[in-house]
């Protein structure tokens, strides 16, 4: 790479990039949502058998595989071989595809809510098209126009993310001080109430059966996933074997304790049965009820009337959707690039077209950048376009992607063992001292992600919705056969050829 065009990553940029990237400050929201105050148990259940330890054995995987560009391929390549590897990698692949089909739609609806201070997406009409064909429009050019800056170098994604990163972080210290705030002005009492019953139940009657319960751990571990997609830049990073476990560890701890506060303040000025408990609260909206909600409670607090404290609760969501949008903003940078770029660096190069490995003069695999949107593209002009088919194609695609999205980490943490046995490799940054205490703790993380995934597939078959179990259950395996299929197919080629 041409000097004028290296970029090294510091610490505090890389920590930054890992917010705008995976931390959800809408996650905590949804949760006392979903569950109530009970949510802050699973959230620190989760933390403690999942990300934590995850989080360590990706800092080592970083560490020892600094060199190389191809992110979690090359993790996995280098502990149990190319061609799993390759499905693992391919099966992480297709539900980030589908996640940017999603994120598109959700961040239209952002914008909308900071412009007008609420979801207006639906009355959004240009060159006479309906609402539907306009957003998708709108949301192909969003991709166009990411994919162009992000494809002109890994300085243009790191700047553009670490400054969405500050954005993501403000609306929680915004959130915090103003919860805070208000607990003062309350003397310490909660809208809430805080009891031995509230952290261990629902209030929410779709989350009281236990099936229901443990499927939530696959949403909580959601809302820490994402981690391992940092490894697509470790190759743009200052001092990768120092930085890289350095921002990772501070992520960790500061994405667990900001989750888990932002929970529990939740409570300070929302009542869960009052504000939440009626019938036009949504998954969709929680997070604008529950800042309006705030803002409307500090109003009133501060002595405001009522009109001026309705009007700050609807500044203090429009806040929020202008956080989300950066978010959000920063995340499609990141997961525009770093995916496919550790898909098409890492794998052998004889296994894709020769195109898609190619790089411009920007260091950035922009052939397969691009063929990526225009996937992405096509999907959403699909919907937009198809009406209920569409709709319901959509539905499948996004049940596909619940347990594609995590299944990829029962290949990761299960490689990691055979990581740690190899004897050849430097390893600057040691966690995991013992074999023992390695196996242990890959056992334990393995099997907290594959209850999460199993209860979430069984969960819509006690509902009756037995085409979301299957679809939700087929994903991974679709995916993988398909990775299978397409590495045997090119594997023989390359070996008649050979």
């Amino acid at each position: 790479m041409d000097k004028k065009t290296a970029v090294k990553i510091k610490t505090s940029g890389l920590v930054l990039m890992i917010f705008s990237s995976i931390f959800g400050f809408s996650n905590s929201l949804t949760a006392f949502y979903q569950m109530g105050y009970s949510s802050i148990i699973w959230y620190i259940v989760t933390a403690l058998l999942f990300f934590v330890p995850s989080a360590l054995m990706f800092a080592e995987y970083g560490a020892s595989f600094k060199a190389a560009k191809g992110g979690i391929f090359s993790w996995l390549r280098g502990s149990i071989g190319e061609k799993p590897a390759f499905i693992g990698t391919f099966i992480w692949l297709a539900a980030w595809v589908v996640w940017l089909v999603s994120s598109t739609q959700f961040l239209l609806v952002s914008i909308s809510t900071m412009i007008s201070g609420q979801d207006e997406t639906q009355t959004w009409h240009v060159f006479g098209l309906n609402s539907d064909q306009t957003l998708g429009v709108l949301e192909v050019i969003f991709l166009c126009v990411v994919t162009l800056i992000a494809s002109r170098g890994i300085k243009n994604i790191a700047k553009i993310a670490s400054f969405c990163g500050i954005f993501t972080l403000g609306i929680a210290v915004v959130f915090i001080g103003c919860s805070m705030l208000i607990w003062l002005l309350n003397h310490g009492s909660l809208a809430e109430p805080l009891t031995k019953t509230s952290l261990i139940t629902s209030p929410n009657t779709s989350f009281i059966s236990p099936i229901a319960i443990i499927s939530f751990i696959i949403y909580s571990l959601f809302a820490y996933g994402g981690l391992e997609t940092m490894a697509g830049v470790i190759d743009s990073v200052d001092k990768p074997e120092k930085t890289f476990p350095r921002a990772l560890i501070i992520a960790m701890v500061l994405m667990t304790l900001l989750y888990v506060l932002a929970i529990f303040l939740c409570g300070v000025s929302t009542n869960w049965q009052a504000i939440l408990g009626k019938k036009n609260v949504n998954l969709a909206n929680v997070e604008y009820v529950l800042i309006n909600n705030m803002g409307l409670t500090v109003g009133t607090k501060l002595g405001l009337g009522h009109v001026a404290a309705v009007s700050l609760g609807k500044i203090f969501s429009q806040i929020t959707a202008m956080s989300d949008v950066f978010g959000g903003l920063g995340a499609a940078f990141v997961m525009t690039y770093s995916p496919i770029k550790s898909f098409i660096e890492g794998c052998d190069q004889r296994l894709l077209p020769q195109k898609l490995t190619k790089m411009n003069k920007f260091n950035m695999p922009a052939a397969a950048m691009w063929t990526q949107t225009i996937i992405v593209c096509l999907i959403t002009i699909f919907i937009a376009l198809g009406g209920d088919a569409a709709n319901q194609f959509y539905t499948i695609l996004t049940d596909m992607m619940n347990v594609s999205s995590s299944a990829p980490y029962l290949f990761l943490v299960g490689a990691f063992p055979f990581f740690k046995m190899k004897q050849e490799l430097d390893r600057p940054f040691v966690f995991y001292k013992s074999m023992r205490w390695t196996w242990i703790v890959t056992i334990v993380v393995w099997l907290v992600i594959a209850i999460g995934i199993i209860f979430t597939c069984i969960e819509p078959l006690l509902d009756g919705s037995y085409l979301t179990a299957f679809w939700t259950a087929f994903g991974p395996v679709f995916f993988g056969v398909v990775a299978w299929i397409f590495y045997t197919h090119a594997e023989r080629k390359h070996v008649f050829d050979d």
